[in-house]
Formats: structure tokens, sequence, C-alpha cells
């Protein structure tokens, strides 16, 4: 896979951003989670967050998401200043995030996964019941745009693949509406092939103006369908690069704190 002729890449860098993030910080009692962190997303982008572990991603992704709220710094919200209580209202807002664990019940069916507590109804009063066709429906035509072709609609989950189950999560989200889709780590399980397919729906997903945040260490992946790259490192960013603008090998130095290493053997004389 040829990472420029795989992917197409948007120009989002006119337009404003839907969230924004300026001089974050968040502390725990004495520890600083997160030390001054910039960060923004524009519509129809995929923005990268690069960073190894202890690095400060999963702090960073519960301080967007509106788990946590900052202790110093500003949110704005396509604008205006944002103030979450509460995970529920981040969703409301469409800030929805995909984590690792999928939260799937692998032996219900993927309609009934892909709808999770929000299923359409038919009837009204003691009538009221869910609405098994539409329901059918939706789930098998919004997992066909994003290039899954299921056996049925009552398919299991537990039998689709790590980069399908992905894929049902990241159609949720954009089908009830989010604006911003937080992918946590989303292609670090999973084989080539099914990473291909992982990248693949989220082109489609920036192809409809929702704005992506890729969150990995996998550098490879990252360059394989950014627009913008921000390296995290210890709670801070250090810096964001365009496509094109930043090689992998510096992308990788970055995160390694490549370019502490630099500092300390220029300040030894080459000794380290």
């Amino acid at each position: 896979m040829t990472e420029d002729t795989k992917f197409h890449h948007g120009d989002a860098t006119d337009a404003a951003p839907i969230v924004e993030m300026k001089n974050i910080e968040k502390h725990f009692g004495n520890i600083i989670a997160l030390a001054g962190v910039s960060f923004d997303v524009k519509p129809g982008e995929c923005h990268c967050l690069l960073g190894d572990n202890g690095a400060g991603k999963s702090t960073f992704i519960k301080t967007m998401s509106g788990v946590h709220k900052p202790t110093k710094g500003e949110i704005y919200f396509e604008g205006k200043p944002l103030h979450f209580d509460t995970p529920r209202d981040a969703m409301e807002a469409g800030i929805a995030t995909v984590f690792q664990d999928l939260a799937m019940i692998p032996l219900m069916s993927v309609t009934r996964n892909f709808f999770m507590g929000r299923e359409p109804t038919k009837g009204k009063g003691l009538l009221k019941r869910f609405d098994v066709e539409q329901a059918n429906e939706v789930c098998m035509e919004e997992m066909r745009k994003m290039g899954i072709n299921l056996r049925g609609p009552d398919q299991a989950v537990g039998t689709l693949s790590g980069g399908e189950r992905q894929t049902v999560a990241i159609a949720r989200a954009v089908y009830f509406g989010a604006k911003i889709l937080i992918l946590d780590e989303p292609t670090s399980a999973l084989g080539v092939r099914q990473t291909s397919n992982v990248l693949a729906t989220i082109d489609r997903v920036r192809s409809q103006g929702v704005g992506v945040v890729f969150i990995s260490h996998n550098v490879r992946h990252a360059l394989a369908v950014g627009d913008r790259f921000t390296v995290l490192n210890r709670g801070k960013t250090l810096g964001t690069a365009k496509r094109g603008d930043i090689t992998p090998e510096e992308l990788q130095d970055l995160m390694a704190g490549g370019q502490e290493m630099a500092e300390l053997e220029g300040s030894l004389g080459g000794t380290v």
C-alpha cells in the first residue's frame, strides 16, 4: 500500500476548527498529566496525535471528550468556550470517542450493537416497540457505506474481524451525529489488511466533513491517513506539522524525545 495513492487527503486548512484546545493543563494532585497541550481539529481533517506510552494520550482523550475538566487552559467548540459537565454533554455536542475496547457485546447482533439504547421504535404508548425492520435496514445501509457487506443484520458482532468491529463503532458514531471522532489507537491490535480497511473507513468519514482525531504510537499508520501531526511528549505538545512537511524519521525522533537526546549530546560534546 503506497501511502499517497491509497488515500486522498482533503484540504481543511481554511476551515475554522470544530474543537480547539489552548494551553491545556491537567493536574491530579501533585501529578501534572498534561502540561501545556494545544491542539485543534477541522472539519474533514484527520489530525494525528502521536505519543508513546506515558505521553499523556489517555488524559488528553478524557479532557477533550468531557470526562476530565482541564485545570488550566481553554477548550473552544465551534468557536465558543466549552464547558462539558459530563461525557454525555460532549456526545450530545457531537464529540464521539471510539475506545480500544469498543464497548460491544459479542453475542448480540450487529444491529443491536449499532443502536445500543437508541433503537428506533414504532407505535405509541403500550404498543410502542422496537422497529426491527427499520433498525436492520439502517444498519445494513450504514455498514455498506463503510465498505462492509454483512451476511445479515442478525450476524453476531463476535463473528466480525477486529477491523470490522472498529468500523461498526465508527459508523455508529457518525450515524448518531458525530462532528468529531476521537479514535484511540484504532489500528494497534490489527493485521495489515484490517489496518488498511480501518484507514479506508477513516477516509470515508472525513469525506463527510467529520473531523478525526487519530491517536496512535504508530508513525506509519498515522502517515497513511493524517493531514496534520502533533507529537505529545510528557504531557506537552511539541508543535504540529502538516502532511509533507515532516519525514517519518523526524516524527519518530520527536516521539522518542530524539531532540532531547540531540540537545544532551550537544551540551556534553557528543560523549553520550
